[in-house]
């Protein structure tokens, strides 16, 4: 049985058509290739550039706090991590002064083994060795806190020992947050 379709549903099945085969050659060929190294941080956060419509106001001070939940996979960057690295890169590189931007990252669940040194990681992850420990060293060095909550870490059996330098140890990832946000830390929503 064959079915056959209207001219018009024709001509709008193939429009459809060829704009997605469109949008993804443009997504193939511009997407990844739009992003180059920062200005700060440049093994991590690579950054597009962007005609923004939506200004920065001048002497405008970022206290942005950010909630990790989920671990990357064994070996491999955690891409919310590196977030923290394009948040610095991209916006030192529209114009904001390094020392107006404090960022914190409250860490809980089965994301607190990436703030741990190779010692403890490798007993979770069958030897491999903690991707992130460079990312989080460089992102110490410009500032960054982070706090692994520590329920989670009792939990999993973290100690402040197991943590890589500059991951401090909190009560918790509920008293970080609202530690943070008196201290006028908004929290990224992603």
């Amino acid at each position: 049985m064959e079915i056959s379709l209207p001219s018009m549903s024709r001509c709008v099945i193939t429009s459809a058509v060829l704009t997605l085969i469109a949008c993804s050659s443009f997504t193939a060929t511009a997407g990844i290739d739009a992003f180059k190294p920062g200005p700060v941080i440049k093994d991590y956060g690579k950054v597009a550039e962007v005609n923004s419509s939506l200004t920065i106001p001048t002497g405008m001070k970022f206290k942005v706090a950010f909630d990790l939940g989920t671990a990357a996979k064994p070996a491999e960057i955690n891409s919310s991590i590196d977030t923290l690295a394009r948040f610095i890169n991209m916006h030192v590189a529209a114009g904001v002064k390094l020392k107006d931007i404090s960022l914190a990252m409250v860490v809980h669940g089965k994301a607190a083994s990436d703030m741990t040194k190779d010692s403890f990681y490798q007993q979770l992850n069958a030897g491999q060795k903690n991707a992130n420990s460079d990312l989080i060293v460089q992102l110490v060095r410009q500032g960054v806190k982070f706090y692994v909550c520590g329920q989670t870490a009792a939990y999993y059996g973290i100690t402040p020992d197991d943590l890589l330098p500059g991951v401090d140890m909190a009560l918790s990832a509920l008293t970080a947050h609202a530690v943070l946000a008196r201290e006028g830390y908004s929290v990224n929503p992603f």
